[in-house]
């Protein structure tokens, strides 16, 4: 006997009723081919979750961009999830994007490894009290003070047209250490809290501060954020945040942009990652405005 429920009956209501009537098989047909960022009908804009994370991990490869996009777009697609799931399901997705990056960069830019993996271990420290954190309070407060940092951020780049083309770094040994550890645990923690523009922080102290040019930085950010998003994973994971078989199917579009991005960054150098950069944090200054005081 065949049971249908038309137009309006929820995937959950019909697997309720299977359950009870013991039916041999469900079938739940969509108005589209998997899950979008908003209603179709509604918004020509629309598309695909993973078409979404492609972009996602072409601007994350490239100049640390990464959450402009999927981010908002998980928050629509699921707005009564708790923010911790959506955090951990999209940070179990791009961490496979980022670990490609990463392995990328490394064979391609010469980093001072002896200074950074102590760094990179306080970020992932960080990172991981961050999420902890994250999953007692809300980030609420933060939002309306993003757009403002990153305005910041963007006039200061744009004021300084030298700045990021040149690697002359400023600091060497214990010192570098030191510098490069305490701008990790910093961003590493917004990363578990937060995250939008994670990668655009650590790409701008990495130059500002470090004194990298723009490629090695966005190297540096791709090691940092492979272990900002392996431990709050950790921490996700343990408290039940992540939903795997929306990160899974997620996964392999992040690698596939991140393959883009990464050759597009390295095949250009420096003055083309510049170039994204300002582009990406003046999107993210709109975006993260308009979550804060219009929307």
């Amino acid at each position: 006997v065949t049971t249908t429920l038309g137009r309006g009956g929820s995937d959950y209501s019909a697997s309720i009723l299977g359950a009870c009537l013991k039916a041999a098989e469900i079938q739940i047909w969509t108005d589209v081919n998997g899950v979008m960022t908003a209603d179709p009908r509604s918004d020509a804009s629309a598309e695909l979750i993973t078409e979404a994370q492609v972009e996602d991990a072409e601007l994350e490869a490239v100049a640390g961009g990464g959450g402009l996009i999927l981010t908002p777009a998980l928050f629509s697609t699921f707005p009564t999830a708790p923010p911790a799931t959506l955090m951990g399901s999209n940070k179990g997705a791009a961490i496979w994007g980022t670990g490609w990056a990463t392995l990328q960069y490394v064979r391609r830019v010469q980093l001072p490894w002896a200074r950074l993996l102590p760094a990179a271990v306080l970020a992932g420290a960080g990172s991981f009290t961050g999420a902890w954190v994250l999953t007692l309070v809300s980030p609420d407060g933060l939002r309306k003070a993003l757009p403002l940092i990153l305005l910041a951020v963007f006039l200061y780049t744009l004021a300084r047209k030298d700045l990021g083309r040149d690697h002359a770094p400023r600091f060497a040994g214990r010192a570098e250490a030191m510098v490069a550890g305490a701008i990790a645990l910093a961003v590493g923690f917004y990363d578990g809290f937060f995250g939008p523009g994670t990668g655009s922080f650590f790409v701008f102290l990495f130059v500002r501060v470090l004194g990298y040019d723009f490629l090695h930085a966005s190297a540096t950010a791709k090691l940092m954020n492979l272990v900002t998003n392996g431990f709050a994973i950790a921490l996700f994971v343990s408290k039940g945040h992540i939903w795997w078989h929306v990160a899974a199917v997620m996964a392999v579009t992040n690698v596939i942009g991140s393959l883009a991005g990464t050759r597009l960054a390295l095949k250009h150098g420096a003055g083309f990652v510049r170039g994204v950069f300002i582009t990406v944090v003046g999107a993210l200054i709109l975006k993260t405005a308009w979550d804060a005081f219009l929307r």
